[in-house]
């Protein structure tokens, strides 16, 4: 990686590390902190929470209608992304500890905690469980591919691609065949 990039990659894990604080210090301004993973609320907070929530049959009232409609479209997926999520955990239990790559901890990308919220009701919490699940599903599935293709194929595309993930910025570059046959054994080893 050359310097200049580098320095890019420096500033960038500064700003995320900025980023971090700035969202402990949201989460104190919320009422709430974490232990051990779990939230708690301030008790004054969850009250005004309770008085928020609305009604299910006042919320199934106002929904509009294509929504309610489009409904058992959405949940359709859960069978996808049930099978993407096992497939890519036997994938990675089979083909990491074969190729001595760190395996990705599920438990780091599937967070569910929404359903906690005292001012959601029964689907309001059913829907941030399902989109919690599923995105998070689908972030573990990349991280997972971008360590194999680390391990695989770490070399730059020739042009921008939306969505790349941030080990790219380390990969060869596309044409460098020089560098294909002197870094892959290294970047290998850097899979974290």
């Amino acid at each position: 990686m050359s310097t200049e990039l580098a320095a890019l990659v420096a500033q960038i894990r500064e700003l995320e590390d900025r980023v971090s604080a700035e969202l402990a210090a949201r989460r104190a301004d919320a009422g709430y902190a974490l232990h051990k993973k779990r939230v708690v609320f301030e008790e004054e907070i969850r009250k005004r929470h309770r008085r928020l929530k609305t009604g299910l049959v006042r919320f199934l009232r106002t929904s509009p209608f294509l929504t309610i409609l489009t409904a058992p479209v959405i949940y359709a997926m859960i069978l996808p992304l049930a099978f993407l999520d096992l497939s890519v955990t036997v994938y990675q239990w089979i083909c990491f500890s074969a190729w001595g790559v760190p395996k990705a901890k599920r438990g780091d990308y599937v967070v569910i905690d929404r359903h906690y919220l005292a001012y959601l009701n029964a689907v309001e919490k059913l829907n941030c469980v399902y989109c919690g699940y599923g995105n998070g599903v689908i972030a573990f599935a990349h991280e997972v591919a971008s360590r194999t293709e680390q391990y695989w194929c770490p070399i730059k595309h020739a042009r921008q691609t939306r969505g790349s993930h941030g080990r790219t910025l380390d990969f060869i570059e596309y044409g460098d065949a020089e560098g294909w046959h002197e870094r892959l054994d290294e970047l290998r080893s850097k899979i974290e």
